[in-house]
């Protein structure tokens, strides 16, 4: 006979698994894969300029705006990639605009808007933005994707 203390484990393990479970139910119901779009975020190899916050429009709505805690741009600055963002959107053209705002290593503010084009197939559309400081061409946000 089993301990209640393993008992217990088992219930939760149980618990979480259901939960696991439910979440995943509710994203394919919230986001069919024909309608959805996913927005991910990360920093360009190297980069030493702090990220402050992030604003992203789809076809002129604001869709979401973001604040970096220490805690999340460490982890940015590890490799990490963060999905900002996932949402509706018909098949077809869309323009994406990406507004960021930081610091640069030598302590002055920068803020940069990039708009950008997609289209949205039938499939589930994955968009990459890789953030970097301002270089000579002031390119600041390259896009990706599928």
């Amino acid at each position: 006979m089993r301990s209640l203390d393993e008992q217990v484990q088992e219930i939760k393990s149980d618990v979480l698994g259901i939960a696991a479970e439910l979440n995943r139910l509710e994203e394919k119901l919230l986001y069919p894969s024909n309608t959805q779009v996913s927005v991910f975020v990360s920093l360009a190899e190297g980069e030493t300029f702090r990220l402050d916050s992030l604003q992203i429009q789809i076809d002129g709505d604001l869709v979401t705006h973001h604040i970096y805690t220490l805690k999340e741009l460490d982890a940015l600055e590890k490799g990490g990639v963060q999905r900002v963002y996932t949402g509706n959107v018909p098949t077809g053209e869309h323009q994406l605009s990406v507004t960021v705002a930081g610091k640069l290593p030598s302590g002055s503010d920068f803020s940069r808007v990039e708009n950008f084009s997609f289209t949205k197939d039938v499939e589930p559309k994955l968009v990459e933005l890789s953030l970097a400081a301002p270089d000579l061409s002031g390119a600041v946000i390259q896009i990706g994707g599928r």
